[in-house]
């Protein structure tokens, strides 16, 4: 049976020498989930629209669904052991009447990185929802 599906909203990042914080809410929780700090770093030059000298891994990654003609469709965090965080990015890409839907596993953080650049929404299963440690501001 498929697992219920809860939208997710990026909340802020707050980064430190040894590692960054992305946190995510729906309208009831707020949860953490901790990454290296290189790639908070890229995040925060996507949130803040920052010049940069050379294009980056994400661009790279964007700049070929472009060429391909595929689009990001969704994000989804779909499983928590321990305190790591897995995700599936699902693409599409249509070729004359058929429409091609890939979905691959990737780390939550480019997941979430493509999603902000592609305006794609990111959803987490009720199921991992349940099972994070909330963020209390």
């Amino acid at each position: 049976m498929p697992s219920e599906l809860v939208q997710l909203s990026f909340d802020k990042i707050m980064q430190t020498r040894s590692y960054t914080v992305i946190v995510l809410k729906t309208k009831e929780k707020k949860f953490a989930i901790y990454v290296d700090p290189a790639v908070g770093k890229w995040l925060q030059t996507y949130l803040n629209d920052m010049e940069k000298p050379r294009p980056m891994t994400h661009d790279l990654i964007s700049s070929i669904f472009k060429g391909l003609d595929v689009k990001v469709k969704q994000v989804v965090i779909n499983d928590i052991q321990d305190t790591v965080y897995f995700a599936r990015l699902f693409i599409e890409q249509q070729k004359g009447d058929l429409k091609y839907i890939v979905e691959i596993d990737a780390r939550p953080s480019d997941c979430i990185i493509l999603a902000l650049m592609h305006n794609t929404p990111v959803y987490c299963s009720k199921e991992v929802l349940e099972k994070t440690i909330p963020v209390i501001e």
